[in-house]
């Protein structure tokens, strides 16, 4: 059964055409330059070995949940250049705080580097979320995948597509995959021992039930890889609201259906976040609630 989140159901009256096309603009640009900021400091503050100096690396709820000097300057960078373009407008983000508001005004919810670990070792899949919210609704929203210079964008009604590093231009449809047993699924894990035990157990059990998983790393570009056909259901315990603000407007507006928390909902309750093309999602729910993944994973 498909599940409609109070998040991204209307409360208020819709913006205009005209407006969701600007705040996408405006989520493009901010994401595009934050990225190239990130892949210039990157250079920066990269060791011999290719991975981070321990110097740009400081732990944040436990050992293995890290922050970077540069996660900081890029929420700091993509704050700045708000202030600039939307002034008045507030911000939501994960290294500075803040809250998706009472719903009378837009909240730009950002995510400065959605795949941190992966940065830190120079795994290419790692990316900057960018979403305006209203009334925790997403009504545009841009995910730049940093190493691959691109970025994939929406806006509430208008569709979704990606930017390649030449400048084309792709419309995003999701698979047309029919069967639960012949989906790809991407999925991610917690930062703390327990939890991750929990999702392990989890995926034992999911995993006999369909053609395979894939843990890339960085929820934001999980969900955009719904979007664009690359994997045809993407799974998650524990999300903040700031790790798919903008990445499952991006899968919606490609066909995806979803499952979301309400938005300011925070990691800790371990709420289930699902992504899936259009051919699976009744399937793929009906499994996850025989299964038990359907439940918080605190």
């Amino acid at each position: 059964m498909e599940v409609v989140p109070e998040s991204i159901t209307p409360a208020r009256p819709v913006p205009t055409p005209e407006q969701i096309t600007e705040l996408r603009r405006v989520a493009v640009h901010l994401a595009k330059t934050a990225a190239a900021h990130v892949r210039l400091r990157r250079n920066r503050f990269r060791g011999a070995a290719g991975a981070l100096r321990a110097d740009a690396v400081q732990s944040k709820s436990t050992p293995t949940d890290p922050v970077t000097v540069v996660d900081t300057e890029t929420e700091e960078l993509i704050r700045t250049l708000l202030a600039d373009l939307r002034p008045g407008e507030r911000v939501f983000g994960e290294e500075g705080g803040g809250t998706v508001g009472d719903g009378s005004e837009i909240v730009w919810v950002v995510d400065p580097i959605d795949g941190t670990v992966n940065f830190m070792y120079g795994i290419p899949a790692y990316s900057v979320s960018v979403a305006a919210m209203l009334d925790g609704r997403s009504l545009a929203g841009a995910v730049a995948d940093v190493a691959g210079d691109q970025v994939y964008s929406a806006g509430l009604g208008a569709g979704a597509e990606r930017i390649g590093a030449d400048g084309t231009v792709t419309a995003l449809r999701c698979t047309e995959v029919e069967q639960v047993s012949m989906a790809l699924l991407a999925t991610g894990f917690g930062y703390s021992a327990e939890r991750r035990a929990r999702q392990g157990r989890l995926i034992a059990e999911v995993l006999p039930r369909v053609r395979d998983i894939r843990r890339i790393g960085s929820a934001a570009l999980d969900l955009c890889m719904v979007a664009a056909g690359l994997v045809d259901a993407h799974y998650e315990h524990g999300l903040n609201t700031w790790d798919w603000a903008a990445g499952a407007l991006i899968a919606a507006e490609a066909g995806a259906r979803l499952r979301l928390p309400a938005a300011g909902t925070v990691s800790k309750t371990g709420e289930l976040v699902v992504a899936a093309a259009p051919g699976i999602a009744d399937e793929l729910m009906n499994l996850f609630d025989e299964l038990g993944v359907s439940e918080p994973v605190p």
